[in-house]
């Protein structure tokens, strides 16, 4: 998980992307969140299939779709999202080296449990809440009005 920091970091980046523009109510384009965080749109589409797939994004289809949050934010940790984006891949059958296999993996182990239970006290919901008071200000989402 820790080693694999930019996957988690764009996927996190583009969660809170999307709670603080569109939240569960609105939709943004994947085209947006990747204009905003300076990403390429190609390169963000793995990481947001992913998300999807793990329902923490719902994906609308059509020329006003985008993406919106699954759950409310207070219900989704910044754990989960770094999980839904990193898989642990074992070792392509190579010889095992002993320095890595009863050193570094089991420190590197412990160090991924403790970074997750800290990351499991953080939610979207409080990420949006340390945007605020930098100052940010969420969009103004008007209600939708039309007449005939």
């Amino acid at each position: 998980m820790y080693l694999r920091r930019d996957r988690a970091l764009t996927a996190v980046s583009i969660m809170l992307d999307v709670a603080f523009h569109a939240g569960r109510s609105g939709v943004v384009s994947g085209a947006d969140i990747a204009k905003r965080g300076n990403m390429l749109r190609r390169g963000i589409e793995p990481v947001l299939q992913a998300l999807s797939r793990e329902k923490l994004l719902d994906s609308v289809r059509g020329p006003k779709g985008g993406y919106r949050l699954g759950r409310p934010p207070r219900t989704i940790t910044v754990h989960e999202i770094v999980q839904a984006v990193t898989e642990e891949h074992a070792p392509d059958g190579e010889a095992a080296n002993p320095l890595i296999e009863k050193v570094l993996e089991p420190f590197w182990a412990s160090m991924n449990v403790e970074l997750a239970k800290k990351m499991e006290a953080v939610t979207l919901e409080g990420l949006l809440r340390q945007a605020e008071e930098a100052g940010m200000q969420r969009p103004n989402r008007a209600p939708i009005s039309f007449s005939i």
